[in-house]
């Protein structure tokens, strides 16, 4: 008789191949590891020890902080390609027999307590031979998570999250943006728990925007969470099956081609001499070009990682000179932690902005690693925001030089793995484009300072539209936050607006509309988001939970309104400030 094939061909002595059985481990041991300084992350029911991958990691170790003892899965899936994914399976180290019940995060002030000796053995003797195996290094930044990244808070620790009250948590729609718009509170009913007034009126805000969000989504038990998950992980495969993912190659043509005439105009006109035309030219160029460097960031295009990141080192450092690194350290955080004052920098813009009255509190910025500090600046910019908004975002992108010159000069990025080499090809690319743009253009191809100067302010102005659209979608979302129970889908859909345009606009926005849609799926192609929409909307129904969307202006008032609302908020703290004070010098 004939051997088989799997058998004829294989090394004699040698049987099938055993694949590796992990210990199962407890929430307790996890939480021990985490304590001692590991970083343990759960994938679909394995827990993984990253911390050799930190410095590696091409989107940036803080991405990997925020998911620390927490059920990562549907946050690696839908930001990583399937090799990516593939890769991780090294670090596994056990496996999770039960629901996993998310912690908060050292990097969030979650607290963790050390496993007793006894537990400490039975654990190091069930993990440590994997650890010796992919651990080659140790990290010992982050010895122990009892020291909190940022002042207490009543948002995990409000007795509204631990009341049982079901209607309290009843889905009620449309109630969320009836409530926002009065849920100011009066001077009068502070002060009763006895704190400071100015604080207590603080502590109030948050608890009532907790209230609001609790009352029009879905409840945050285990039972509703996992169904929410489970038709989110269904849905990405009914997309999978219908090829959303696949990229349209063919708007991408029509993308070029638009690139290119308005390259093309920039030149023109620059050779006639007629600067203004030219300047327009150049900054819509700009702003057309940020979209598909976003495609690019994450791996949109090609599905390829290094392929997708030259083009997008192309786009955004040779041609526009700003950086792509920079842009993912600062992107993947946002996308895991959107909205959250103290986590996600795209809405970390003290002095300027504040879209939520937490910022009034010295909050301490776990991205920028210091306190976003409510002082003179602040209080006195702050209560203008709702009129400065439009003309601060004018001045975005020279804030976004000087975000990518640090992110590349300070080598924030990762300096080893597929990677490395990134930062330096970034500075050749900075380099080129400060060549072209600012000797071959300003210096040699206009004549007189303030031409030069009108040039480089109406280039840069002309980009405000991408400011306003990248914000939009963010700013007039919740903030509040609903602790760890809550899942990775209805986050995205709580804090994440969509903007509703007609079809023939959609270049003007360049996929940015449908940032609610990008923010469950962030590698479906922009150019499919559209398309995709009907099924989220689906989705929505489905679950119960609200499906934001608004028209551009719309949208826009929804911003100009929340940024009212805080100034407003800001008065009345004052106010009490003010009070206290007085109170204070009557002692005297």
């Amino acid at each position: 008789m004939m051997a088989s094939p799997s058998l004829a061909t294989a090394p004699r002595g040698a049987g099938p191949k055993k694949e590796k059985v992990y210990p199962v481990m407890s929430r307790r041991e996890v939480e021990g590891l985490i304590a001692d300084g590991k970083h343990i992350i759960i994938v679909n029911q394995y827990a993984l020890r990253v911390d050799p991958w930190l410095q590696y990691h091409p989107g940036g170790d803080k991405a990997i902080k925020h998911m620390v003892g927490r059920d990562a899965t549907d946050e690696v899936t839908a930001l990583h390609s399937i090799e990516a994914r593939e890769q991780m399976l090294r670090y596994r180290i056990g496996r999770i027999d039960h629901r996993w019940t998310n912690f908060v995060p050292p990097i969030q002030g979650g607290v963790f307590r050390p496993l007793c000796p006894d537990e400490a053995a039975k654990s190091k003797s069930a993990i440590e031979p994997e650890i010796k195996i992919t651990s080659p290094t140790e990290h010992d930044d982050m010895r122990s998570s009892h020291a909190s990244s940022r002042e207490p808070s009543p948002v995990f620790d409000s007795p509204v999250l631990a009341a049982g009250d079901s209607e309290l948590r009843k889905r009620t729609v449309g109630l969320a943006a009836t409530d926002r718009s009065n849920s100011m509170s009066s001077i009068s009913s502070v002060g009763d728990d006895g704190l400071d007034p100015g604080l207590s009126y603080l502590n109030t805000q948050t608890r009532e925007k907790i209230n609001i969000d609790l009352k029009a989504y879905p409840s945050l038990d285990d039972e509703t969470q996992d169904n929410i998950v489970e038709k989110y992980r269904e849905l990405n495969e009914r997309i999978k099956a219908e090829g959303l993912y696949n990229c349209n190659y063919t708007a991408y043509a029509w993308e070029v081609s638009r690139y290119s005439l308005l390259f093309a105009g920039f030149l023109f006109f620059l050779h006639k001499g007629w600067y203004v035309p030219s300047s327009i030219c150049l900054g819509v160029f700009w702003h057309q070009l940020v979209f598909t460097a976003h495609d690019a960031g994450h791996m949109g295009i090609t599905h390829h990682f290094q392929v997708d990141t030259c083009i997008g080192i192309f786009i955004a450092d040779f041609l526009g000179g700003l950086s792509i690194g920079w842009w993912k350290r600062n992107h993947n955080v946002h996308h895991i932690v959107t909205n959250s004052p103290e986590h996600d920098p795209d809405i970390e813009h003290m002095p300027f902005f504040a879209i939520s009255h937490r910022f009034l509190l010295n909050l301490r910025s776990s991205y920028y690693e210091r306190i976003m500090a409510y002082d003179f600046a602040a209080k006195f910019l702050l209560r203008f925001q709702a009129y400065s908004y439009y003309l601060i975002l004018t001045l975005g992108r020279f804030n976004l030089y000087r975000l990518s010159w640090e992110f590349l000069i300070l080598g924030l990025g990762p300096k080893k793995g597929p990677a490395w080499w990134h930062r330096w090809m970034e500075m050749v690319g900075q380099v080129v484009f400060w060549y072209w743009f600012g000797y071959g253009v300003l210096y040699c191809s206009i004549e007189g300072n303030w031409n030069r100067f009108v040039f480089v302010m109406i280039s840069h102005a002309v980009t405000m539209p991408l400011h306003v659209q990248i914000t939009l979608s963010h700013f007039a979302m919740s903030s509040a936050e609903l602790g760890p129970a809550e899942s990775f889908p209805q986050k995205m859909l709580r804090t994440t607006m969509d903007v509703d345009c007609p079809q023939w606009l959609d270049f003007f926005h360049g996929g940015l509309q449908f940032q609610a849609i990008h923010h469950l799926y962030p590698r479906i192609p922009r150019h499919n988001l559209r398309n995709t929409q009907r099924l989220v909307q689906e989705f929505c129904n489905d679950v119960g939970i609200p499906y934001a969307l608004y028209g551009f202006v719309g949208g826009n008032k929804e911003v100009i309104g929340r940024l009212a609302e805080v100034s407003r908020q800001a008065a009345i703290f004052a106010e009490c400030q003010k009070v206290v004070s007085k109170g204070e010098m009557g002692h005297y």
